[in-house]
């Protein structure tokens, strides 16, 4: 939008030289818009993936290893992923070895997210991305050792999250979780349907669709990659968000909104 006014008003102002400048800055204004001052330098695009699987990665490793051992499941998890990436022998060498670095009991994780911090913190969603992510891996199994949780709690501290926002979070995830693969048929489902969504029943309709917008907006996936998720890691946004929608339908149903 700001990039077709830019070209017009600066043709108009100073011809082709400003129509030009104009393109440039409104394309500059439009990706503030879209993914927050984070996303403005596509060139910082590389840098936020990396340091976005390196911390990924090595914060597998970590919680993996929070109640004491790694599972054959929690290998085959890494592998899984490691696959749906497509990395190249060289990068899955790589990324092995950052999962063992944070499976060393005596690894210090802070460093890693005072650098992810100083990369990506600034990114609008991306440190929110990373802790969803990383709670649905930890309940992948079926259920979270009360060590990881422990350990998520530590690094959304390190992402600059609270504790009571820290809760919020890991509640909606886990309600949104009963949605996955299709409308959940409980006698709770409705109630893990506002959970899901971080509301109420007692919350009013207007409240329960500002809610819901803001989610699915947080997992857009053009926003997301021009923050600096990898391409890869979009599908798990994208289940995410389908989560989350099935929760909104059934309370919509129940509500007649």
């Amino acid at each position: 939008m700001f990039k077709l006014i830019g070209i017009f008003s600066g043709y108009i102002l100073f011809g082709f030289i400003g129509a030009l400048l104009g393109f440039f800055i409104g394309s500059f204004i439009d990706r503030v818009r879209a993914y927050g001052s984070g996303g403005a330098n596509p060139l910082q695009n590389l840098l936020r993936q990396t340091v976005f699987l390196e911390t990924v990665f090595i914060s597998m490793g970590k919680l993996a290893k929070a109640d004491g051992h790694v599972s054959q499941d929690e290998i085959n998890h890494v592998e899984e992923f490691m696959q749906k990436l497509g990395m190249t022998p060289e990068h899955r060498l790589r990324a092995i070895a950052l999962f063992k670095q944070g499976a060393d009991p005596a690894f210090d994780i802070t460093p890693t997210y005072q650098r992810f911090m100083s990369i990506c913190g600034h990114t609008k969603n991306l440190k929110q991305v990373l802790l969803v992510y990383l709670i649905v891996m930890a309940v992948a199994d079926g259920h979270m050792h009360p060590a990881e949780e422990a350990l998520l709690a530590d690094i959304a501290g390190h992402l600059g999250y609270d504790q009571a926002t820290f809760q919020h979070m890991l509640n909606m995830v886990l309600n949104q979780s009963h949605f996955a693969g299709g409308q959940a048929s409980s006698a709770s489902a409705l109630e893990d349907a506002y959970k899901a969504l971080g509301v109420n029943k007692d919350s009013s309709d207007q409240e329960i669709k500002r809610a819901y917008r803001k989610l699915m907006s947080q997992y857009h996936p053009d926003k997301l990659m021009g923050q600096g998720v990898p391409e890869d890691m979009i599908a798990m946004a994208t289940e995410q968000a389908k989560e989350i929608q099935l929760a909104y339908d059934l309370i919509k149903k129940n509500r007649n909104i």
